[in-house]
């Protein structure tokens, strides 16, 4: 009997030790990476260990930064799950089966670099797609800022009134809606019948670190834009008045940070947004009210031109959703 329980003893010290060894191996996939999804696009990967699991966030390209369905670690690998829900329909058009397809993204660690592949099965069931891609790991964010003690420079109008001078498409095969008419920038990105034409996104030539931006906008209704902060980061602009708050509305940080009041004003009338982005910390005043207030900003947003943070970048108008118009965008730059 004493040499079992002395066995049990050994085992059980072994296992504690393996779990043990097993979360400090989970501890490097922690924290915030910046990663190059395939084919180049901006993606980020948010990884926590909380109240003794892990979780994970994940925006992949476009869109919003979504929960994963599941993660999970072996002795040197992260593996990240999300699920594509796909419907089997009839001659029909009955849906008649449905289906989970698990897309697996398995990551490694290397000091801040990370190596990642991701596995995406063919909805026929039928093979599937391998790709490999990169990421790197977000340094810390800085302590929030004093901007009382923040020194400006000089104002710079990045619209003058009457051309685009000092402006370009994002992608340069996109077809421009994007015009200045009686003192405004206009876009108005006419879908003709029958087919889809891919209208570009306008950004400055010019690119920025920190700084405070203010800009004069008139959404119609149903309209949606958006305002990207070094190119990285999407303020919304969008016809929300009326809605509940939330952070895709009117002046959030897309899908990031809710507005903590509701201050759009209804579709067709002038707004200001005034925008401050210091040491990776936003503050957004609209229509007179702030809404975010010196809040840190924890990655890229969905459509960023890239997901390196420590680099300057332009401010681009989201042009590829709706018509919309700005009639005034000045940019300060901060003096470090």
């Amino acid at each position: 009997m004493r040499s079992i329980a002395r066995h049990a003893t050994i085992l059980l010290i072994l296992a504690v030790a393996s779990a043990a060894a097993f979360a400090d191996q989970a501890d490097q996939y922690v924290g915030r990476w910046a990663l190059t999804i395939p084919g180049g696009g901006a993606g980020w990967l948010g990884v926590t260990r909380e109240n003794g699991y892990l979780d994970a966030s994940i925006l992949w390209g476009g869109g919003s930064v979504l929960p994963v369905d599941s993660v999970f670690t072996t002795d040197d690998t992260l593996y990240v799950i999300r699920l594509q829900k796909v419907e089997r329909k009839d001659a029909s058009g009955k849906v008649v089966r449905t289906q989970m397809f698990p897309e697996a993204i398995m990551a490694r660690v290397y000091g801040d670099a990370m190596e990642l592949t991701q596995i995406q099965p063919h909805t026929n069931g039928i093979g599937f797609e391998q790709r490999e891609f990169t990421g790197k790991r977000i340094p810390p964010l800085p302590a929030r800022p004093d901007l009382s003690k923040v020194k400006f420079g000089t104002p710079i109008a990045l619209f003058d009134g009457k051309s685009l001078d000092g402006w370009k498409l994002t992608s340069p095969g996109a077809k421009n809606g994007w015009s200045v008419e009686n003192g405004l920038l206009i876009n108005n990105p006419v879908q003709p019948e029958g087919r889809h034409l891919n209208y570009g996104n306008l950004r400055t030539v010019a690119e920025f670190e920190d700084f405070n931006l203010k800009v004069e906008v008139n959404v119609g209704k149903g309209q949606n834009s958006g305002v990207y902060l070094r190119g990285i980061y999407e303020i919304q602009v969008a016809d929300t008045y009326g809605r509940p708050v939330d952070s895709h509305n009117m002046g959030g940080l897309y899908s990031r940070i809710t507005p903590s009041m509701a201050a759009e004003k209804p579709a067709g009338q002038w707004q200001t947004m005034d925008i401050t982005l210091v040491d990776r910390h936003l503050t957004v005043v609209l229509n007179d009210q702030k809404i975010i207030d010196n809040e840190p900003v924890l990655g890229c947003t969905g459509g960023a031109l890239w997901s390196d943070e420590s680099k300057p970048g332009p401010i681009y108008l989201q042009g590829d959703h709706t018509g919309i118009q700005y009639r005034s965008l000045v940019l300060t730059p901060v003096v470090k």
